[in-house]
C-alpha cells in the first residue's frame, strides 16, 4: 500500500509540475505584447502576438458603437519599409481587403493612409475604405513601427479575416513587392474583436505553398538543367562521327522534354501571378521573355532550317545558336532569382549551383576533347589527300 501511494504521490507532483509549466509558457507568451508601452501611454484591452513576421496586434472594442481601435505593431521595421494591416470584410481572399498602411523613410519621415484592394496586383495606392475610417496614424520608435487605427467595424460584426505585410521601399518611397518567403505567405488568419481569438492559417492546407514548389521544381528541371544538357548534346556530340544521326535525335528529344515541362511550370506561374499577386517582377518579365526565345528558336527550327548547303544556312545557324545561348543564360539566371524570391533552404541553391557549375566542367572538358578530337581528324584528311593527289600524278 505505501509503494502504490508513494506511485500517486508522484503521478500528482509531476501532473501538477507540468501544469504549472504550461501555464507558464502560456502567460509568458500572453504577456509578450502585453509588455510593449505605447507612446503617449495609450492602453489597449486585448492583445495578440501574430504568428509570422514578428507582428502584434492590439485593440480596444466598444460594443455600443460598433467601432475599435487598433494597433498593429510591427518589430525590428527596417529602414525604408512599409507595413500594412488589412480585413476583408466579405472573404478570405486578397481581392476586397481594406488596408490600413504605413511608409516609413530612411529620412524618418512616416506617412499613414488607407489602400482598397481591388486586384492582385495591387501597388497599394491611397484610397477610401468600405466602411468609415475615424484615425489613421503611424509612428515608429526603436526599430517598432506602429499603425493606429480607429474605423467602424463592417456589417455589424466583430469576427473577421485579416491579414498583415511588409516590404521595402525603392529610393523614391515607391513600394517594392514584398518577399515571398514562407512567413509572408502565411500572414493571414481570422480574428474575433469581441471574444479575443485568433485563429492563423493552416499551412498544410496552403496552396499557394503546393503552387510555388511545383513552380518551382518545373522550372528548375526544365529550364535550369534539362535545356543546358540539351545543349551539351546537340555541340558536342555531333562531332563524333560513329554516332550518326543520333546526336541530333538526343538533343531533340531533350529540348522537347524541356519545353514541355517548362511550358507547365510557365502555366503554374500565370496562375499564381492572377492567383496570389506575383506580378511586374523581373523574375516573371524574364519568364515571359524565356518562353517566347523557346517558341521562337522552335518554329524557326522546324519551318525555316535551311539544307547544309544551303546559301542563308550561316545566318540561321548564328540566329540559332544567339538564340539558344541567350535563352540557357537567362534560364540559369532566372532559377537562381526564384531561390532568392522564393527564400528556399539554402541548399537547395547550393545544389543547383553544384549542378550547373558541374555541366560548366563537362562543357568544357567536351569543347577540349572536340577540339582535339577535330583537328586529329582533319590532319588525317589532309594526310589522306596528299597520298591520293600524289598517286594521281603521273
Amino acid at each position: 500500500m505505501g509503494s502504490s501511494s508513494g506511485e500517486n504521490m508522484l503521478v500528482l507532483f509531476v501532473t501538477l509540475l507540468t501544469a504549472m509549466i504550461v501555464r507558464g509558457s502560456t502567460e509568458t507568451e500572453a504577456c509578450k505584447c502585453n509588455s510593449y508601452s505605447f507612446p503617449n501611454n495609450v492602453k489597449y484591452a486585448a492583445c495578440k502576438d501574430l504568428a509570422v513576421l514578428e507582428s502584434s496586434l492590439h485593440w480596444n472594442y466598444h460594443p455600443s458603437s460598433g467601432t475599435v481601435d487598433v494597433a498593429f505593431n510591427k518589430a525590428n521595421a527596417k529602414d525604408s519599409s512599409w507595413i500594412a494591416w488589412a480585413i476583408n470584410p466579405t472573404s478570405k481572399g486578397m481581392v476586397g481587403s481594406q488596408a490600413f498602411v504605413a511608409l516609413y523613410n530612411s529620412d524618418g519621415s512616416i506617412k499613414a493612409y488607407t489602400s482598397p484592394i481591388t486586384s492582385y496586383a495591387t501597388l497599394l495606392k491611397e484610397g477610401l475604405l468600405t466602411f468609415p475610417v475615424y484615425t489613421v496614424s503611424a509612428s515608429y520608435a526603436n526599430g517598432h513601427l506602429i499603425i493606429f487605427a480607429t474605423f467602424q467595424l463592417p456589417s455589424n460584426t466583430t469576427l473577421i479575416n485579416h491579414a498583415w505585410q511588409q516590404g521595402l521601399l525603392s529610393d523614391h518611397a515607391t513600394l517594392l513587392p514584398h518577399s515571398f518567403s514562407s512567413p509572408n505567405l502565411h500572414s493571414f488568419g481570422a480574428l474575433d474583436f469581441l471574444s479575443g481569438k485568433v485563429s492563423e492559417t493552416d499551412r498544410n492546407m496552403n496552396s499557394r505553398t503546393t503552387f510555388r514548389n511545383v513552380h518551382g521544381t518545373l522550372n528548375t528541371i526544365s529550364w535550369g538543367i534539362m535545356m543546358p544538357i540539351g545543349v551539351i548534346m546537340g555541340r558536342y556530340l555531333k562531332v563524333f562521327d560513329g554516332l550518326g544521326g543520333t546526336w541530333f535525335q538526343l538533343h531533340r528529344a531533350c529540348q522537347s522534354l524541356a519545353l514541355l515541362i517548362g511550358i507547365a511550370g510557365f502555366g503554374s506561374g500565370l496562375y499564381m501571378g492572377n492567383h496570389y499577386g506575383l506580378h511586374h517582377t523581373p523574375h516573371r518579365c524574364v519568364g515571359i521573355t524565356l518562353m517566347c526565345l523557346a517558341f521562337a528558336q522552335v518554329c524557326v527550327a522546324v519551318c525555316l532550317r535551311p539544307k547544309k548547303d544551303h546559301k542563308y544556312r550561316m545566318v540561321w545557324n548564328v540566329f540559332h545558336y544567339v538564340v539558344g545561348y541567350a535563352t540557357i543564360a537567362l534560364a540559369i539566371w532566372n532559377v537562381l532569382k526564384g531561390f532568392d524570391i522564393l527564400d528556399a533552404n539554402k541548399i537547395w541553391k547550393k545544389t543547383y549551383v553544384g549542378i550547373i557549375l558541374s555541366l560548366a566542367a563537362i562543357a568544357i572538358i567536351m569543347e577540349i576533347i572536340t577540339w582535339i578530337w577535330v583537328c586529329n581528324k582533319n590532319r588525317l584528311q589532309k594526310s589522306e589527300m596528299q597520298v591520293h593527289s600524289t598517286q594521281q600524278q603521273p
